[in-house]
């Protein structure tokens, strides 16, 4: 399933205006059950915080995190980097426009080249490390950015279905995302290549157990399957989420309130 071709559609419908782009952050952080698990560790961050913050979002996509975290407080300084040229320049100019590109800037980057030297007290990276090969080669990268005492948060899927993987008759796995070079971690597999980074304090938790599972399903599976099928169900989509969303909304509550022994999703968190 191509992923990237729908979210490129959807960013050209919301980034015509300011209000639509907010309006779009809104329903990303309604709608992606992983928005809910990271802002609240990033509002964990934010309660400790004794001194300004540096910020790298390693793979700022839309910047929707980049927008949350520089609500927080002026304190926060945000870079983002992402691969897409498109991208960055959209987000440049929304944060101009709404008055935070002197806190928040974006710019092209390739995270297993992107290294700044003991800078960032925070790194984000939120469904990134599943389209890298050279993982562990950014994991170093990440350790060497960061400031001692700085934290590494991570949002990934997991190796228990994270990629909605399956077998076909020739043995191959394949996942839901195309774009995936691999299917999810193994808490211990990335607690391990971590670790090999210099990283300690690591602790990881199993997100999107049945309640979210069945949420992303509704919320997100189905919905980009329409897309892709056909350009014409973004005309059903506000029907379809009118229907289907105030299940998943009571879903997701549920996944946020309890501890999974296992899911398809993984919250990584990591000291320097």
């Amino acid at each position: 399933m191509q992923y990237d071709p729908i979210k490129r559609s959807l960013g050209k419908v919301f980034n015509q205006t300011p209000v639509l782009r907010k309006l779009f952050y809104r329903l990303l952080d309604l709608l992606l059950l992983r928005a809910w698990y990271i802002r609240r560790e990033l509002k964990k961050v934010n309660a400790s915080a004794s001194a300004p913050l540096n910020v790298l979002d390693a793979g700022s996509g839309f910047g929707q995190y980049d927008y949350f975290m520089s609500s927080l407080g002026k304190n926060w300084t945000i870079t983002g980097a992402d691969v897409k040229d498109e991208q960055i320049e959209d987000c440049n100019n929304f944060f101009q426009k709404i008055g935070r590109g002197d806190r928040v800037q974006f710019e092209v980057a390739d995270l297993t080249k992107f290294v700044r030297e003991n800078t960032y007290d925070l790194i984000l990276s939120v469904d990134v490390m599943e389209h890298i090969l050279e993982d562990e080669l950014v994991f170093r990268n990440f350790h060497r950015s960061m400031k001692d005492g700085g934290t590494l948060l991570i949002s990934t899927p997991s190796d228990q279905g994270g990629s909605d993987a399956h077998h076909h008759e020739e043995d191959e796995v394949h996942g839901f995302i195309d774009e995936h070079v691999r299917d999810g971690y193994n808490a211990e597999d990335i607690k391990e290549k971590l670790s090999n980074a210099g990283f300690s304090q690591i602790k990881t938790q199993y997100t999107y157990g049945k309640p979210g599972n069945i949420s992303w399903r509704l919320s997100m599976k189905y919905p980009i399957k329409m897309l892709n099928a056909s350009k014409l169900f973004f005309i059903i989509l506000p029907a379809y989420y009118i229907l289907t969303y105030p299940v998943a909304y009571i879903l997701n509550h549920l996944d946020v309130k309890q501890k999974h022994k296992t899911g398809t999703g993984l919250m990584v968190v990591a000291k320097k």
